[in-house]
């Protein structure tokens, strides 16, 4: 259980460091800001067994427009394309696209 919450607060630590060195994202459309602290009510999905919440689901269908920014970064692509963040895509129907 120790390293479930261990593997969330990393996650979270990593996009805020990345965000304090690299800046935000910049915005892909219109209305939406691309910030992946966004995406922090996803954390214990994304590096545990736990299925995403509906506030998880909801934060990645937003940012769904800024997905191809963070693959794009290289502090963030290894996040969007880990097993988990793949795995809390499929379970909210937000498919990693091809960027």
């Amino acid at each position: 259980m120790m390293r479930k919450i261990g593997g969330a607060s990393l996650f979270v630590m990593v996009v805020v460091v990345a965000i304090l060195f690299l800046g935000e994202v910049p915005d892909t459309a219109e209305g939406v800001t691309c910030s992946p602290t966004e995406l922090a009510p996803c954390a214990q999905a994304f590096s545990s067994s736990a299925p995403p919440s509906n506030l998880c689901c909801q934060k990645v269908r937003e940012q769904r427009p800024c997905l191809c920014g963070y693959i794009k970064n290289p502090a963030l692509r290894q996040y969007v394309n880990s097993p988990g963040a793949r795995k809390v895509s499929s379970a909210c129907g937000v498919p990693i696209p091809s960027c």
